[in-house]
Order: structure tokens, then C-alpha cells, then sequence
């Protein structure tokens, strides 16, 4: 885990939070973009891997997992691995806002980039906010996250609304690179009320149980 002192620490003000989180963001996607599409490939096979000794996931019927972005930790192996277990896979789709919904994965060929810059979504019908109570397992982006759990996300809080509709008790599992994680009683990433905790968290390297 990360453990370098930031000066952020310090930060209170929900505008001191807020410009702290920013400052994260913009520094994780410029770091994440230096990636080679090769070693873009191999993390997403890595993280298949690792997401797939997940208990839970090992034993589930109805897993949710984003579309990756292209710089994102792949989830296209672990889309096309729990597929062809016959699991099924739940996707956000994005509406108008913060406007939440879900649809069922079919296979890579169905997905769909239906505006410029939003993650692919699949072609089927929109199955309602509801439909995340069905996932066992709920796999969600993230730019970093520490040990106790704080999510730092794209800064929409579309998940943070979306995982209100989650069956209490399913773990929530969040994928970022090793050096995004981070080490909470020396660098705790910046958390304000209505952020979501996760589970656990999954990098190329292995998965924690965090809470």
C-alpha cells in the first residue's frame, strides 16, 4: 500500500475536500494514462484473476461489473469469464443526470457506446435501479482507495446513489492499480458524508477484505 504524508490531510471545508479530490483525480488519470495498451492487457487479464478467487464471486449467480474506459483497470476478461459461467452480469447504464439503471450483459459483441465519452452499455432492455438488489457480488470503478474502505470515484456520484439499491450485506469490491491504493492511518484519501465505503478491494496483485 502507498504510504507517502500528503499535506491533504488537514482538509475539513467540504470545498477544501472537494478541490482535494480533484487534485487526486487529475493526478491518477495523467499516471494512468502512461500505461502501454500492452500492459493495459495484462492487468485486465491479472484482475480477472484475482477478482475471480473472490469467495463470493465464486459462488454467485448475478455478479454487477462496469465497462471499463480504456485507461480504467480492464474488466473485459472478467466480463467474458463470468459469462461464460452462465453468471449474470449486471451493467450500469447511464440516463439523463444521475439517472441510474442497469441492463444484462450479453457478450462484448452487444455492447454499445451510446454517447461520446460514456462507457459502453449493453443493448438490452433497461432493467430498473432495483435490479442491483439481485447482485451477490457488486464490482465498482475507482480512481484509488485505502485501507478503511474510502472510494475516490470520477467525481458524478452516480455509484455512491447507485449502491443504495445494493442487498445489505453484499460485498462491494473496488478495482485500481497497486499504487492506488493507499494506507488509511498515514494517507487516507478525502471522504465526505455521502461517500460510500467499500468491501474490499481487488489489484493486479491480489484482493483485501477491508471491512
Amino acid at each position: 500500500m502507498s504510504s507517502a504524508a500528503q499535506p491533504y490531510l488537514h482538509a475539513t471545508e467540504p470545498d477544501e475536500i472537494e478541490d482535494v479530490k480533484e487534485q487526486l483525480r487529475l493526478a491518477i488519470r495523467t499516471a494512468r494514462k502512461e500505461r502501454s495498451p500492452r500492459r493495459r492487457e495484462e492487468a485486465a487479464q491479472a484482475f480477472a484473476q484475482v477478482v475471480g478467487t473472490i469467495p463470493e464471486l465464486a459462488q454467485a449467480r448475478c455478479v454487477s461489473v462496469y465497462a471499463s474506459r480504456p485507461t480504467e483497470p480492464g474488466t473485459g476478461p472478467l466480463l467474458e469469464q463470468l459469462h461464460a459461467r452462465g453468471v449474470q452480469v449486471l451493467m450500469p447504464v447511464l440516463g439523463d443526470g444521475l439517472q441510474r439503471d442497469w441492463a444484462a450483459f450479453a457478450g462484448a459483441d452487444d455492447l454499445r457506446e451510446r454517447a461520446p465519452g460514456r462507457p459502453p452499455e449493453p443493448s438490452g432492455p433497461a432493467l430498473g435501479p432495483d435490479a442491483l438488489a439481485e447482485a451477490e457480488v457488486i464490482i465498482v470503478p475507482a480512481l484509488a482507495v485505502d485501507s478503511a474502505g474510502t472510494r475516490l470515484g470520477q467525481g458524478g456520484g452516480w455509484y455512491d446513489r447507485a449502491l443504495a439499491h445494493a442487498r445489505p450485506g453484499v460485498r462491494t469490491v473496488a478495482l485500481v492499480f497497486p499504487e492506488e491504493l493507499y494506507e488509511a492511518g498515514t494517507r487516507p484519501l478525502p471522504r465526505e458524508h455521502h461517500d460510500r465505503r467499500v468491501d474490499a478491494v481487488a489489484t493486479t496483485e491480489g484482493w483485501h477484505c477491508l471491512r
